[in-house]
């Protein structure tokens, strides 16, 4: 029985037998321009998507050791592929990318799984929410923001909504997950969505010049 979870410092969870499967679906985004991004809006998001993802699969571990069980962390293709005005997202999903990939080796001797999720845009209730995030962000800015990056920025709130809205329904990812989450052998890592498998795909061919002319073309601003 899992009783109670937080992804603060502290996590209190008390657990009875074993529990074969954890899906971590936590997280949270900040848009915006680097440059006039407050700092403490920056370590929220990795305190959410880093260290609350950390904190809730160490606190499962030892019911997952139990049953030699499978941890299926959500990520995203911009973990892979960071778009401009992302960047705090990007780069937190892709530190915790960088973690599952130890925890996969450290776990394997008590034969647990480690598999990354890497989901595309999806219409599972985070549009609204980034809709609203890119709307405070323009909003919140100086004139002399603006200026620099009211017009990118615009565009790229744009392209994004429009992403978002066309995205994976909610059961079809729903779906996605849990056929990762029971695929045997266990894969590393598997797209969730055509979008984030075109994306993962790419990055394994493309130069980084190609890809850096291909974030800023996906996000409308080339």
């Amino acid at each position: 029985m899992v009783r109670q979870c937080r992804w603060a410092d502290e996590v209190t969870i008390q657990n009875e037998g074993r529990i074969d499967l954890l899906i971590s679906n936590a997280g949270i985004l900040t848009p915006g321009p680097l440059e006039i991004l407050p700092l403490n809006a920056i370590r929220r998001e990795f305190e959410v998507n880093v260290f609350g993802a950390l904190a809730v699969v160490n606190s499962f571990l030892p019911a997952l050791r139990k049953a030699r069980g499978r941890i299926v962390q959500v990520s995203t293709m911009t973990a892979t592929l960071p778009f401009p005005f992302n960047g705090p997202s990007g780069a937190s999903k892709a530190a915790f990318d960088a973690l599952a990939a130890v925890y996969r080796a450290e776990l394997k001797p008590f034969g647990i799984d480690v598999v990354l999720a890497v989901a595309g845009n999806m219409r599972t209730g985070g549009p609204a929410k980034t809709a609203a995030a890119l709307k405070r962000v323009a909003e919140q800015m100086t004139s002399e923001q603006r200026e620099l990056y009211g017009k990118a920025f615009n565009t790229f709130a744009t392209t994004l909504n429009n992403m978002q809205g066309s995205g994976l329904d909610s059961v079809s990812a729903a779906n996605r997950v849990i056929e990762l989450s029971e695929q045997v052998p266990a894969p590393s890592r598997g797209a969730v969505g055509a979008d984030a498998e075109e994306i993962l795909r790419l990055v394994r061919v493309k130069s980084d010049a190609e890809l850096d002319a291909m974030r800023l073309q996906v996000v409308g601003l080339e």
